[in-house]
């Protein structure tokens, strides 16, 4: 008996547990993209001259930097999965500007330091002095509304592209160059005025590399060019009070005209690495917040009107027991709601076909003991006996179903992909549930029926059982 009340007041604790976490906003049970609207990517991996063919390591390589842009900008439970040899699928719930992630996406972001050569200061100075020349002609070229200056537009950009060039080829590469690849960390951060900089911070063998570069070059007028893309985006001088020990501390900072996004972006591409071969974004979906609302609000309809079924079936057929089992399958609806929070499921709608599906097999657990009970006082054995028979009797049944249902779910969990994962682990955490609820919460409440005198009666737990048994089972 002190069993039993001690079951029992672990069936109310986790209970009371269970609805305190279902109703705290401090977790929020996680809907999909179906049922939260989003967007959804698929990525086409390409070849290159060096890489003709795409294999398991370059689909995980890209995968991995694809996967640490996405989560850099905060997307809530993004899906990253490769589907067939050459594909990405991502999964971005919330998100309903695709074209940004597609940008973020993209960008190969292979940053490096190179350093000036020697002897072209001068010539430093001459071009950047024309580049400037050339943009400003250029702004103003632009904001004439003539139509007769298009050529004069188009000369004067070939002329900025090979300004640009030649600026480029001022500068040299290091030995062992100093890469993105050694970067530790890259974040954006605001400057006085609406102008953003990209800080950076080293790894060792980066900030040994970088503290090296400057000490060479402080106080000589040359540069360090700093290349995205093979771009160049800033080339900055190192003050002659580093000639000693150079920059030291791993630490820099990148200067340009950046805004607030262009930074936010561009230390997020650097910080998630360089991808190892070109990608495309082939296909892109867009799923509604209101297509999302409607799937949820027809799910809980579906999901509510089989449990009322089932608890007014189980009722008529099996009485006191059937009455036992709703009270069971109630707290196994709550309970599993709450593990799908605790555990970070992302519910999506063959998710909640799962959860449907597995209110029926927590049922079935309950009928396959409730019959035992029924088999055993109809050979004439007492009520307590009948009901202790019943739950050994059928609980290897109740396991080998169980077993071979999470089986299924490991099968569809490591064999499927997307939704059809979902629905595994909707699926085999109902499973475990139930077998919970049905062999602690349905075998309490079931031997403290037993107990009650005024619940001793076996016909509230066989109707149809013959007389002459009824009299034998009663003494």
């Amino acid at each position: 008996m002190q069993r039993r009340r001690s079951l029992l007041a672990l069936i109310i604790f986790l209970l009371i547990a269970s609805l305190a976490v279902i109703i705290s906003p401090v977790f929020p049970l996680e809907l999909g993209l179906d049922l939260k609207g989003g967007s959804q990517l698929t990525i086409q991996i390409n070849t290159t001259p060096e890489i003709k063919e795409i294999t398991k390591k370059e689909l995980e390589a890209v995968q991995k930097v694809v996967e640490g842009r996405i989560n850099a900008s905060g997307v809530v439970e993004p899906l990253i999965q490769g589907v067939g040899n050459d594909q990405i699928l991502v999964q971005l719930p919330g998100v309903d500007n695709p074209e940004e992630a597609e940008r973020r996406l993209k960008g190969t972001a292979l940053l490096e330091f190179r350093q000036q050569k020697q002897d072209t200061e001068a010539q430093l100075f001459a071009l950047r002095t024309l580049g400037k020349q050339l943009q400003t002609k250029q702004q103003e070229l632009l904001a004439r509304k003539e139509e007769n200056n298009s050529e004069e537009v188009v000369k004067n950009k070939a002329s900025l592209e090979e300004n640009k060039q030649e600026i480029k080829e001022l500068f040299e590469s290091t030995n062992p160059p100093l890469t993105g690849k050694l970067l530790d960390d890259a974040y954006g951060e605001p400057t006085q005025g609406s102008n953003w900089n990209v800080a950076i911070r080293f790894k060792s063998k980066g900030g040994d590399l970088f503290t090296n570069l400057t000490k060479q070059l402080a106080g000589t007028g040359r540069s360090i060019g700093i290349f995205l893309d093979d771009e160049l985006i800033s080339f900055p001088t190192v003050g002659p009070e580093f000639a000693i020990t150079g920059i030291t501390g791993g630490a820099a900072v990148i200067t340009g005209t950046f805004t607030a996004q262009e930074a936010q972006d561009l230390g997020i591409q650097l910080k998630g690495g360089s991808l190892p071969v070109p990608i495309e974004v082939v296909e892109i979906r867009t799923v509604g917040a209101t297509l999302g609302q409607d799937s949820i609000k027809h799910s809980i309809y579906a999901a509510l009107g089989g449990l009322v079924l089932v608890l007014v079936f189980m009722v008529v057929y099996y009485r006191l027991p059937g009455v036992i089992a709703d009270i069971s399958l109630i707290i196994y609806s709550i309970l599993t709601l709450a593990c799908f929070i605790l555990l970070g499921v992302t519910l999506t709608l063959p998710g909640i076909a799962g959860f449907i599906l597995s209110i029926g097999m927590a049922v079935d657990a309950n009928i396959l003991i409730f019959e035992r009970t029924r088999e055993e006082l109809c050979t004439g054995k007492s009520l307590y006996r009948s009901v202790e028979s019943g739950f050994y009797r059928a609980f290897s049944s109740i396991l080998d179903s169980n077993l071979t249902t999470l089986i299924a779910c490991t099968a569809l969990y490591f064999l499927g992909y997307s939704f059809v994962k979902g629905f595994a682990v909707t699926l085999a955490i109902g499973v475990v549930v139930s077998m919970f609820t049905a062999t602690t919460c349905s075998r309490t409440l079931m031997f403290m029926a037993v107990s009650t005198p005024n619940l001793r009666k076996p016909e509230l737990f066989c109707p149809k059982l013959p007389t002459s048994k009824t009299a034998e089972v009663t003494q």
